[in-house]
């Protein structure tokens, strides 16, 4: 039963492709396996530069502990002082903008608005636009003023008018008669006949 099992696999179908698969792949060397960035290396000098990669990694995951405990220890600060989140945020957010104010880019920018405002001030186009704008406020000023000082005029005029007078007159004449009237008025609720009272008996013997 085995060397019929073996004859079968001797003459698989599959044999002769297995076979010329593995002689296509080739056989690197140690020179060949070597990467691109490492040509032109010495051997000395590719284990010298991997001993130095390896001492970095080290380092590297040092410091990743130290930083994930240093993270750990404030955390805990923070919750013993009561610090939410948002307060971390927030101071993280000064933080950043105070960066963003000490950076180059913002002081240059700074900068550079500051030259364009002093640029835009002392040109002759913005101080024309000034004069002018300056001069329309003075004018509607001085016309308001003049405005006020006709119809001040005007009103003074007119109550010193015979037609203002004579209809002040006739207002007043109004007035009095008709406070006139209704002391009249008030007279006669008050005596005996507007009072409703009867008119004496006559009791003298027939």
């Amino acid at each position: 039963m085995e060397s019929a099992g073996q004859d079968i696999n001797l003459h698989s179908p599959t044999k002769g492709l297995l076979s010329d698969a593995m002689t296509d792949v080739p056989v690197e060397s140690a020179a060949s396996a070597r990467s691109g960035a490492a040509e032109g290396l010495s051997l000395a000098e590719e284990e010298e530069l991997r001993s130095e990669l390896a001492k970095v990694e080290e380092e590297i995951g040092t410091l990743r502990q130290v930083l994930a405990a240093k993270e750990r220890h404030c955390g805990e600060l923070k919750r013993k002082l009561g610090l939410t989140p948002l307060d971390g945020l927030k101071q993280n957010l000064s933080r950043s903008w105070h960066d963003v104010q000490v950076s180059n880019a913002y002081v240059k920018t700074s900068e550079k608005l500051g030259e364009w405002n002093d640029k835009v001030t002392q040109s002759d186009f913005y101080k024309k636009t000034q004069e002018t704008l300056s001069q329309a406020g003075q004018k509607t000023s001085a016309a308001l003023s003049n405005v006020g000082s006709v119809i001040s005029r005007k009103l003074g005029d007119m109550r010193n008018s015979a037609t203002f007078k004579s209809f002040e007159d006739r207002v007043g004449t109004i007035k009095s008669r008709v406070v006139g009237s209704r002391e009249n008025s008030t007279d006669c609720l008050h005596s005996p006949s507007g009072a409703g009272g009867k008119p004496p008996e006559d009791n003298a013997p027939f």
